[in-house]
């Protein structure tokens, strides 16, 4: 929301409705349902009834309240050739609500699921669907979908086309565990050179991974012939005859250039998703739901092998209104029950809200999908050529963290620093030598090590695109095939390059991976509908992650162990500055205070959680102690990690009868000898944002509380850090370490005594 003049100097909102109107939720745009638009999520009022009507010779009559006289050439060929009329009269007959429930139901296999659905016209098919709730769909999708195994495809685009970084971040793809690449172009003519990046970058780190250069179908096609590009899914399909008109196409023509690719050994699967028939304004006030019903039963009948679905460029438009962000993964359902493999969308920026990103993602990601991305953004956002993914570069962190959280499968792994330089140097220099040997552009070692060290385009010197778009064009024009690609990295120094290279072009030959859902692993065996079905049938079945990849699953690299902390605490320590002089005695100064420290303070460790090491602590406090004309002496309590114990222990020695307890991670109380042990005179608990002026207040307060004069208040500052989150887990640590270094474990302290400290400072 935008003010101005007085309205700016008078914005009488509440500050609750000011802050909240700040949120990045606010700025997504919210839509009512409107039928007339197709602006409805499922079940508009003008969805047709359900019906399958057949003559005595076979001849249908009338499919979803349409007389046959009336198809339209999405009816026309969605009943020739998408639904099973074998079974069509007995999936008809039965009633939504117990479809809906085989559906869900884990002792009804798959296989009869299948069977049933494939009896279903497309309104049927939308109106079981709309039945579900999210966790039922859920619990759909991990029966449902075709492969055994989830995988992942990442988008490997950037803004200058350049091929080096093309091939740099697409080995960086394929370390972190996509499976499938996905390249587009800002300019038409750069795609030969792009995909010539794509192709040798995503065979460095492991041989299998397949490639697409999403252009104008007819050079796409071109370039598949050629062995650059392994798979095709740009193929689009819609919901509406009016919208296929404007598109100059038809079913038939998608379906002639399905049969183009797989004549080649190209896999290929169709493109749909909801909101793109309301965004052409041809939605005919059907519900988003029922357009899409027809899409994915043109798919079937088309026969691709599976269905990039799920709102696509459209999923803000679905997202916007009522039940929206439900019908995208209902999409994804719904090709699965088809029995085709799902590419379950996500490669669309569906919200600016972190929170609703992942609300849309995480259901596909718990259940598993055959794709769970058509394109996670593994560039930087603003190097997506596709346009900003739902999930990108600066968010892979996150999805490991997600994997990890539910221990489920999301496809990726967590990569090591050294590993991920190597790949990308050596994707980058074999691209280089390919370019270089066939004529084709030279790069220099400066360009070389910019693209290794990049973020993204960005972070490069200026490419001449004229360089790229000459290199292009001579791919083109020059019948470059992949062949080529494989003599010139044989020949300049790459051969396992060449022979996975050349491994893929073999596959083309074989024609396995045409089989539905099909993927290679890192072995180059096909993981397909065939070769690695979804055997779900409830707890216990399916898929779950070998012990190998739950490990990786498991690992993150942010993760550290208590080994780790101790490690990191060493580099802090200053030697001699604390030293042990004997067991500690009662004092009987009464301007005395004690400062009692924990087990592993100065031992093991040496930095609090706010960054201040233990010595600083130590500094502020002895200072305000001081400043009060009080004589500090320092103890380590030995018995006790508890930070009550300890000052407790510490106010029994103390010749005022006053203590200072602190412990190693910072947090600090002041404590008095007649108290109970979780009694106290001032407590700052939260170790994190205890800063040195309040280390210097606490030495001050303790003075004022020996002499028996009024303390200052103490507050602790305002602060918006997640400190739960953020240090925890380093708190466990810190706890351990405390623990081992306690020489009483049993609370027992009567042959354990505490030991006198010298500070120097």
């Amino acid at each position: 929301m935008y003010l101005s003049g007085t309205e700016f100097e008078q914005d009488h909102r509440l500050g609750r409705i000011r802050m909240l109107d700040e949120q990045r939720v606010n700025l997504d745009g919210f839509a009512e349902a409107d039928p007339e638009l197709g602006m409805i999520s499922h079940l508009s009022p003008h969805d047709p009834e359900p019906s399958w009507v057949v003559a005595d010779d076979g001849t249908v009559l009338e499919m979803d309240s349409t007389r046959a006289t009336d198809f339209d050439t999405i009816d026309e060929f969605i009943v020739r050739y998408a639904i099973d009329r074998a079974e069509a009269p007995r999936s008809m007959a039965i009633a939504e609500v117990d479809l809906a429930r085989m559906i869900v139901d884990s002792s009804v296999s798959r296989e009869q699921v299948l069977r049933v659905c494939a009896g279903l016209t497309p309104a049927k098919m939308a109106r079981v669907v709309a039945m579900l709730q999210p966790v039922e769909i859920q619990m759909a999708m991990m029966k449902m979908r075709a492969r055994r195994t989830p995988a992942n495809q990442a988008h490997v685009t950037n803004r200058l086309d350049d091929p080096l970084l093309i091939a740099a971040d697409a080995a960086t793809a394929v370390v972190y565990g996509f499976r499938e690449l996905e390249a587009t172009v800002p300019v038409l003519d750069d795609a030969p050179a792009v995909a010539v990046g794509l192709l040798i970058g995503s065979q460095v780190p492991a041989p299998g991974a397949l490639t697409q250069c999403s252009v104008e179908e007819a050079r796409e096609l071109e370039m598949g012939v050629r062995g650059l590009v392994s798979y095709a899914e740009t193929v689009s399909v819609y919901g509406t005859e009016q919208v296929f008109t404007d598109g100059d196409d038809t079913p038939w023509s998608k379906a002639f250039l399905t049969s183009c690719y797989a004549s080649r050994g190209i896999k290929m699967r169709l493109s749909s998703g909801a909101g793109s028939e309301v965004l052409m304004g041809e939605a005919e006030r059907k519900s988003m739901n029922y357009l899409e019903s027809r899409c994915v039963a043109l798919a079937k009948g088309i026969g691709a092998q599976g269905v990039q679905n799920g709102g696509i460029d459209g999923a803000s438009i679905t997202a916007s209104v009522p039940g929206g962000v439900r019908e995208l993964i209902a999409e994804n359902l719904m090709v699965m029950l088809r029995g085709l493999e799902s590419c379950s969308g996500n490669d669309t920026l569906v919200s600016e809200s972190t929170m609703r990103r992942t609300s849309r993602t995480l259901p596909v990601l718990l259940s598993g999908s055959d794709f769970i991305f058509s394109g996670f953004g593994s560039v930087m956002a603003y190097d997506n050529m596709f346009g900003p993914s739902n999930f990108n570069a600066g968010d892979l962190d996150d999805y490991l963290v997600l994997q990890r959280d539910w221990g489920v499968d999301g496809g990726l792994r967590s990569v090591d620093p050294t590993t991920l330089e190597a790949m990308r140097r050596q994707a980058a220099e074999a691209t280089r030598a390919v370019f270089e040997y066939l004529g084709l552009a030279d790069f220099d070692d400066d360009h070389v090590e910019a693209v290794v060290g990049a973020e993204g385009s960005k972070d490069l010197p200026s490419t001449d695109g004229v360089r790229v778009l000459s290199a292009a064009r001579m791919i083109e024009q020059s019948g470059l095939t992949v062949l080529d690609v494989v003599a010139a990295l044989a020949e300049t120094g790459f051969p396992d390059i060449a022979d996975r290279v050349l491994g893929m072009a073999r596959a083309r030959i074989s024609g396995d991976y045409l089989q539905t859902a099909a993927i290679f692993d890192e072995e180059m065996n096909v993981l397909s509908a065939l070769t690695d079905p979804n055997d779900y049938r409830g707890p216990g079945t399916g898929y779950r992650p070998s012990a190998e990849r739950q490990a990786q699953i498991d690992s993150v690299r942010q993760a550290r162990s208590v080994t780790d902390l101790v490690r990191e605490q060493a580099g802090f320590a200053e030697p001699d500055r604390l030293i042990v002089c004997g067991p500690a005695q009662v004092g009987e100064d009464p301007r005395e205070v004690v400062i009692g420290v924990s087990p592993a303070f100065g031992t093991k460790l040496f930095r609090t959680l706010s960054g201040m090491t233990i010595y600083d602590a130590l500094e502020q406090i002895f200072a305000g102690l001081e400043e009060e004309q009080c004589v500090p002496r320092l103890v380590r309590i030995a018995h006790s990690i508890d930070l009550g114990a300890i000052g407790k222990s510490a106010a029994r020695l103390s010749g005022s009868g006053i203590s200072v307890g602190l412990q190693a991670k910072g947090t600090t109380i002041i404590h008095r000898r007649d108290l109970s042990p979780l009694a106290n005179l001032e407590l700052l608990s939260i170790a994190p944002l205890i800063t040195p002026e309040m280390y210097r207040l606490i030495g001050i307060n303790a003075g004022r509380h020996a002499k028996g004069t009024t303390p200052a208040p103490m507050r602790n500052a305002y602060t918006e850090e997640a400190i739960t989150a953020r240090y925890h887990t380093r708190v466990v640590a810190m706890v351990a370490i405390e623990r081992r270094e306690s020489l009483c474990r049993n609370g027992d302290d009567s042959t354990n005594p505490h030991v006198e400290l010298e500070f120097k400072r």
